[in-house]
C-alpha cells in the first residue's frame, strides 16, 4: 500500500469551523494509520483583503488544541503565485487555455439572459482569435483573463465515499485559471499546491465535489498524477441546514471556551459521518486511529448534536483523573479566580487552596457535562452568594409585589 499524503489546507478567513476541524481530523487518521503517512498543512491564503494572521494563529491553535499535530507544513498558497501563473501560461502555449478579453458587464448580462449560451459563451467569442492579435492586445494592457479550454466528453473518477461519480464536461464553464488582475483562482492554485506537495489522496467536504472535476481535467492537461479523492458529507444543524453560527457555537474556539473536552470534542467530530460498526461511542486517540476507515464513512449528511456532544464531554471528564480538571475549572471561573483560590483556602485546614479545589472537583465531576457547568457547581461551595438560573426563577419562584 502506497503511504497515504494528505493536506488540511483551511483558508484564513474566519476561525477553525467544526466542519473544517472534521476534515482535518478525518486527513489525520489516515495518514496516522500508516507508518509512513504524511498529514501537511497548507493555508490558502491568496485572498489578501479576508485573510489575516490573526486567523491563522486561531486555526494553528484549534489543530493543536485537537492534538491534530502535522508532518509538514504550514506552507502558504501565496508564496506560490508565481508557479501558479507559470501553470496557466503553460496550458496557454500549449493551446489547452485561450486569453478571454470579454468585459465582465457583459459576460455577466449574457449569464443573466441567455444562462445556457453563457457555458461556453467566452470561448465562441476569443478561442478563434489570432494568437498575434491576443498577443499584441495583452502587450497595450488590455484586461484579459485566461480561460482553460474545457476537453469534450466525460470525466468519471473513483471516490473513496460516493464510488463512481460522473460528469459532463460539456455541461462545465471553461473555467478561469488567471483573473483579469492576474491572480490565480482557486482550482487552478489547489491543483498546482497539491501536484508540488505530492498529495496523492485528497479528503474533503462534499461541497467540493462540483470542482472535482475541473480539477481532474487540470491534472490531466499538465501532465500531472491525478490523487485520489474522498468527499465527506455535510455537517448539519438540527434544523437540517448547514451549520452555521446560527445554530450557536460554530467555531473550535467556542466549544473550548463552553467547556469541552479536546478528548470528546475529537471523538465527537469523527462520529459525524463515520461509523465503526459496532456499538462502541467512546475512543482514545489511539483506538480512533486503529478503528477509522475511509470505507465506513458514509454519504448521508450528519446533524450536529450538541446534547449528545455534552453527554459525550460528561463521560470524558467522569473518566478523567480529577487533578487534571482543577486548572480547567480555575480558568472557566475566570475574573472569579482568584476570589474562589481566597474561599477555598479558607475552607482548608492548612490553607491549601488548590487541595480544596481538587475536592470539589473530585466530588462533583460525574455530575457535570462541561467544564463551566462544573465552574458553576464550585461556585456554590466556595461563595456565600447564590447566583439563580434567570428563565428557572421566573417560572418557579414567587415575588410579592411592591406596594
Amino acid at each position: 500500500m502506497t503511504p497515504p499524503r494528505v493536506r488540511f489546507a483551511p483558508s484564513p478567513t474566519g476561525y477553525l469551523h467544526v466542519g473544517g476541524a472534521r476534515t482535518a481530523l478525518y486527513n489525520w487518521l489516515v495518514a496516522r494509520s500508516h507508518p509512513d503517512g504524511v498529514f501537511a498543512l497548507r493555508i490558502e491564503d491568496t485572498d489578501r483583503d479576508r485573510s489575516s494572521a490573526a486567523m491563522v494563529d486561531a486555526i494553528l491553535e484549534g489543530m493543536r488544541w485537537l492534538g491534530l499535530d502535522w508532518d509538514e507544513g504550514p506552507v502558504h498558497q501565496a508564496d506560490g503565485v508565481e508557479g501558479h501563473r507559470a501553470r496557466a501560461l503553460e496550458l496557454l502555449e500549449a493551446g489547452r487555455a485561450y486569453r478571454d478579453f470579454t468585459d465582465p458587464e457583459e459576460l455577466a448580462r449574457i449569464r443573466e439572459e441567455e444562462p445556457d449560451r453563457a457555458v461556453r459563451w467566452p470561448r465562441e467569442q476569443w478561442e478563434r482569435l489570432d494568437p498575434e492579435e491576443a498577443e499584441l492586445r495583452t502587450a497595450r494592457g488590455e484586461h484579459h483573463a485566461i480561460r482553460f479550454r474545457v476537453p469534450s466528453g466525460e470525466t468519471t473518477w473513483e471516490d473513496r465515499i460516493h464510488g463512481t461519480v460522473r460528469f459532463r464536461n460539456e455541461d462545465l464553464e471553461d473555467l478561469v485559471l488567471l483573473r483579469t488582475d492576474g491572480t490565480p483562482t482557486y482550482n487552478l492554485a489547489v491543483v498546482a499546491d497539491d501536484a508540488a506537495m505530492g498529495i496523492n489522496l485528497v479528503i474533503r467536504g462534499d461541497d467540493h465535489i462540483s470542482n472535482t472535476p475541473k480539477q481532474i481535467l487540470l491534472y490531466e492537461a499538465l501532465g500531472l498524477p491525478v490523487p485520489e479523492f474522498a468527499h465527506a458529507p455535510m455537517i448539519l444543524g438540527p434544523d437540517g441546514k448547514r451549520l452555521s453560527k446560527r445554530h450557536g457555537a460554530a467555531s473550535v474556539g467556542e466549544f473550548e471556551a463552553r467547556g469541552i473536552l479536546p478528548e470528546a470534542m475529537t471523538n465527537f467530530l469523527a462520529l459525524l459521518g463515520w461509523s465503526p460498526g459496532d456499538d462502541r461511542e467512546l475512543f482514545g486517540p489511539t483506538e480512533l486511529v486503529e478503528a477509522f476507515s475511509l470505507d465506513r464513512v458514509g454519504t448521508k449528511a450528519a446533524v450536529f448534536d450538541v446534547e449528545k456532544l455534552e453527554w459525550m464531554n460528561g463521560r470524558y471528564m467522569e473518566a478523567r483523573d480529577p487533578s487534571t480538571l482543577v486548572e480547567p475549572v480555575l480558568e472557566a471561573l475566570g475574573a472569579d479566580r482568584e476570589r474562589a483560590m481566597e474561599a477555598a483556602s479558607a475552607q482548608d485546614p492548612d490553607g491549601d487552596a488548590r487541595r480544596r479545589v481538587l475536592q470539589l472537583v473530585s466530588l462533583l465531576a460525574s455530575r457535570a457535562r462541561t467544564v463551566t457547568d462544573l465552574a458553576d457547581a464550585l461556585r456554590i461551595y466556595l461563595f456565600d452568594e447564590v447566583v439563580p438560573e434567570e428563565k428557572a426563577a421566573a417560572k418557579h419562584w414567587y415575588r410579592k409585589p411592591e406596594m
